[in-house]
């Protein structure tokens, strides 16, 4: 078992789940209900009664149902420019263009020197940019005369309020004179600056005469080049931007887009076969009871205990673990003694790198090497020094390449290939993402006494993970950031999610702040069309204490092309996973394990990237947690089950209604076609298949022309009691107290009740046709095998045809030819036996 167990793990991911929504409450403007639900949740000793009429009042009116909907946008993507032989631009037609003023700060020379206390000495130069009341600083060097700084700022054209761009040379050490450390500026006019247009050439820096304040040549040279572009220009991802004044030091990167890469994952399968001459501490111990404990960075698994009760114990037991490349933890492995139940006694360890560990595509069965153990004793002086036993342990190591390490419910798995290269199989076309703007995005936080949001986003399709640059202070943030990813498998799931940054200065003051969730969407692949754009606004809905809340919405653009038709109809013939998955699969427990391991793996590597995709943040992304006890779940799929036998309940309905000749022509026809089905029976299967086709050409002018979304009535979130809801967001284990337990635990067995009752009926039904020809019921067995008999003799005497023609009209006869009681056969079978009898 792991030292941090699953539930324990969700635990902490719903108190994270929790901080966002307390922090969008912070807002004033909120309802206060919020704010009381919120703070309710967090008290243990909270009794949810109190305030369950108030809650339900404010549950019974649900949200609009067009607020939640898919709405389908035209945005003039690529500026209105690309068109079929136009290929300028395309590396971002799926955005709109927006015009950037660009300012490239090069590098200085021939600054004059400073006068200080000791001489004459070199300044200490950086160059402060300034448009308005928008203002950027390079780095800054000391005791350099020809500094070079290579930076970019920019800022959108749409908030220049300026006519004059300044660039100002200035001396730090010289700060707090009259001139501010001022060495020179050059000046330009917005209207004069020239624009470029990918892909042109990029625009050469020019050297620049310094002036001082009153328009006079000073000594120094400013090498800079000033333009008018778009976010295709090649300087736009590194640039800063202007308008993110308030942002400095470590929030500077963090406002920044960044594509990030998920470590490569293997499962590691340690086979412990067995151990030789161990030194039990108690000679005199006849059955000691060993096992072996093996820990992997924070993970800890262990053995059972050896059937074999002796110094030379086996087990041939195999653990799973995951790890990421570059592999630079260590196996440890130790073996113990359980010698009383809280008690155990250390026998030796051995500590294995996993650099030489043994990878592997298919299950060959690896080489097996036996390690020696060792004890950590002290000297005579006092020290603790390594010494080497007599003892061995027998193991298999191997990294398994032919498993896909799943981090993600299979149901949203953006990435399905095994870990090893060698098994992948070419792409089979190119997924496009446009992220264009979001609109109306609720306060997540307050600043200066008002409520603000500093929104971004994320997306994740297979190992990379995208995040746009931050848009500050912004409820309609326009991003137009355009990514691609490679697709080896239709059947996917990209996730993109919203985010409030919660890091930036001023803002994380204790550095315990979390990204507050904003919304998530998901997109299948195999939803879409093959090169077609889709360009849609899709709702971003949360579920928070208070009931489902709508938190804006995000504009998508979307493009899924194929590369070879006949490879990706081919993909629906393979499996879902490797086949290693299918040959030799994972128990449910490992595969649970597994996938917490995986999610910890990813959650760190991607919290040390720069900036930091935070934890809160991939969790999300990720849906730790999402498997949780949830009633709401339970009625969803509970409708979803409903929704799935509709069909087949409308054919009984209809058939039923032929039956009791409810409308008598339909079923005079009815008859006729059965009695033609009797004669040609051949017809039959050709028939249906033919119906089948016509119904599925037909449907297709009802065909599905939007992607799916997140739908609150199908996720029953649209009247969900306030109870429910407090359930659902609690803690794992709970916090609520001993009342509040009592009454849900009653609920449950209620509803367990019921389920427990449908699974027995469904159980009863079986068993009795098993027990047909057990010999369970002697007289009602000996019965069913003489109707066999008889049967057997009259269906060979008798015509097939006519036996079918028979029954058939016998089960459409008319009701007046009909009884109420049970027929013969159902009373019969009823009357079987059933396992109840023996169960306690």
């Amino acid at each position: 078992m792991s030292n941090q167990t699953p539930g324990q793990h969700q635990n902490k991911n719903q108190n994270q789940n929790q901080t966002p929504n307390k922090n969008q409450n912070q807002n004033p403007s909120k309802n206060q209900n919020n704010n009381q639900n919120q703070n309710n949740n967090q008290n243990p000793n909270h009794n949810p009664n109190q305030h369950q009429n108030r809650n339900q009042n404010q549950n019974s009116y649900p949200p609009k149902d067009e607020d939640f909907n898919l709405k389908e946008t035209n945005p003039t993507l690529g500026g209105g420019r690309v068109t079929a032989n136009d290929r300028r631009g395309t590396a971002f037609d799926l955005v709109e263009q927006m015009h950037y003023f660009y300012v490239r700060v090069v590098k200085a020379k021939e600054l004059p020197l400073k006068k200080d206390g000791n001489g004459n000495g070199n300044p200490h130069p950086f160059v402060e940019v300034q448009l308005g009341n928008l203002k950027g600083l390079t780095l800054n060097f000391e005791d350099r005369s020809s500094p070079e700084w290579n930076q970019v700022f920019i800022v959108l054209k749409d908030r220049i309020q300026s006519r004059i761009l300044e660039v100002c040379l200035k001396d730090k050490s010289r700060i707090g004179d009259t001139d501010d450390g001022l060495i020179g500026r050059v000046s330009f006019e917005i209207n004069e600056v020239p624009k470029r247009v990918p892909p042109d050439s990029p625009l050469a820096p020019q050297w620049y005469w310094l002036e001082n304040r009153k328009g006079e040549k000073v000594k120094g040279e400013l090498m800079l080049a000033v333009w008018v572009g778009t976010q295709a220009d090649e300087a736009f991802q590194e640039a800063l931007h202007l308008d993110a004044t308030a942002v400095n030091g470590d929030g500077v990167a963090n406002i920044k887009s960044k594509v990030y890469l998920s470590p490569r994952l293997w499962y590691l399968r340690v086979n412990v076969i067995e151990a030789q001459e161990l030194q039990l501490g108690n000679n005199n111990r006849q059955q000691p009871e060993i096992y072996v404990r093996i820990t992997l960075g924070h993970v800890i698994l262990r053995t059972k205990i050896s059937l074999s009760k002796n110094v030379c114990p086996s087990w041939n037991e195999d653990l799973m673990f995951v790890v990421a490349e570059p592999f630079e933890d260590q196996l440890v492995l130790s073996v113990e003694d359980k010698v009383a139940p809280n008690k155990d006694e250390f026998l030796g360890k051995c500590v294995i790198p996993l650099q030489d560990v043994e990878k592997r595509v298919d299950f060959t069965t690896p080489i097996s090497k036996w390690y020696s153990l060792e004890k950590d004793v002290k000297s005579e002086d006092g020290k603790n020094k390594v010494s080497k036993l007599n003892s061995k342990v027998h193991l298999r190591l191997s990294f398994d390449g032919g498993y896909h390490v799943l981090d993600e419910l299979t149901h949203y798995s953006s990435d399905l290939k095994a870990t090893s290269k060698e098994l992948w199989k070419p792409s089979i076309g190119v997924l496009e993402l446009g992220i264009l703007n979001a609109q109306g995005l609720s306060p997540m936080k307050n600043r200066d006494g008002r409520g603000i949001t500093d929104p971004y986003c994320v997306a994740k399709y297979g190992q990379k993970w995208i995040r746009t640059r931050t848009i500050l202070n912004s409820f309609n943030p326009k991003w137009n950031e355009q990514y691609t990813w490679e697709v080896f498998d239709p059947c996917t799931v990209i996730t993109i999610g919203v985010f409030d940054n919660c890091h930036l200065q001023g803002a994380d003051k204790n550095g315990k702040a979390m990204d507050s969730k904003i919304g998530k969407v998901r997109i299948r692949l195999s939803t879409l069309e093959t090169d077609r754009v889709y360009t849609h606004s899709y709702p971003l809905i949360v579920l928070t204490p208070a009931g489902v809340k709508k938190m804006g919405e995000i504009q998508l653009a979307v493009r899924f092309s194929c590369s070879s038709l006949f490879n990706m109809l081919a993909m629906y013939s393979q499996p879902l996973l490797p086949t290693m998955h299918y040959l030799h699969p994972l128990t449910y427990y490992q595969i649970d394990n597994l996938r917490h391991q995986a999610t910890q793996i990813v959650a760190t590597r991607l919290g040390r990237a720069e900036p930091p995709l935070r934890r809160e943040v991939v969790e999300y992304m990720l849906d730790v947690g999402s498997n949780m006890w949830s009633i709401r779940r339970s009625k969803a799929n509970y409708v979803r089950i409903a929704g799935i036998l509709t069909g087949l309940i409308a054919f009984c309905k209809w058939f039923n209604g032929i039956c009791t000749w409810k409308n008598p022509f339909a079923t005079v026809l009815v008859h006729i076609i059965f009695f033609q089905f009797v004669c040609f029976p051949r017809i039959i299967l050709s028939s249906m298949f033919v119906v089948v086709f016509l119904i599925g050409t037909w449907n297709y002018r009802m065909r599905p022309r939007k992607p799916p979304h997140m739908d609150i009535k199908l996720s029953q979130a649209e009247r969900v009691p306030w109870d429910e809801l407090d359930e659902e967001f609690d803690t794992f284990p709970t916090s609520r107290n001993n009342d509040v337990v009592r009454m849900r635990y009653d609920r449950l067995r209620s509803i367990g009740s019921r389920m427990q009752a449908v699974a027995g009926d469904l159980a009863n039904q079986g068993e009795r046709f098993y027990n047909l020809l057990s010999w369970r019921d002697p007289r009602a067995t000996a019965l069913f095998l003489i109707f066999c008999l008889v049967a057997s003799v009259v269906l060979y005497v008798t015509p097939f045809k006519v036996v079918v023609t028979l029954m058939g009209f016998y089960t459409m006869r008319h009701p007046r030819f009909r009884e109420k009681l049970p027929s013969v056969p159902l009373s019969f079978f009823r009357r079987l036996p059933a396992k109840t009898d023996s169960l306690l």
